[in-house]
């Protein structure tokens, strides 16, 4: 089996963050959603499993951090500058918070910070390929 990452999130309306990652560009996989579920699709190897609170509360007894936390931020490469700002515009017009924190461009890198309908901090970023591969000095202000 090929490494893939599963993200799980508690969402408070399951409906409408389908309908968020799906503006967001995400497929859904029917086969691991149901009404307590989604399986919401960025990549052959990275999906966001969003979980109602009672589905997310079989998993742990932890407390389902409020929707102002930054517990953690994820970050999902783009494959341009303009699709990084791009998804933070469709977060933006699907109820998400744009610019949560500044843009970022540091010429051979750029990111733009939003958060979902549940207050989860997402980001997008790209990176230029000479700059990911070691083919370009990346400077050290970055």
């Amino acid at each position: 089996m090929a490494r893939m990452i599963f993200v799980n999130l508690p969402v408070t309306d399951l409906e409408r963050s389908k309908a968020f990652y799906t503006a967001l560009g995400f497929t859904n996989e029917p086969r691991f959603t149901d009404d307590t579920a989604a399986c919401m699709v960025w990549s052959e190897s990275i999906f966001v499993m969003i979980l109602t609170h009672d589905k997310w509360r079989t998993f742990t007894d932890r407390p389902i951090p409020d929707t102002g936390s930054s517990e953690v931020a994820l970050c999902l490469g783009c494959e341009s500058k303009e699709e990084a700002a791009e998804m933070k515009a469709k977060a933006a017009a699907a109820g998400g918070t744009p610019d949560i924190n500044p843009p970022q461009d540091y010429g051979f890198m750029v990111s733009h910070a939003f958060t979902d309908l549940d207050g989860h901090v997402w980001e997008t970023m790209w990176m230029d390929p000479a700059a990911a591969s070691g083919e370009m000095e990346i400077p050290t202000t970055a």
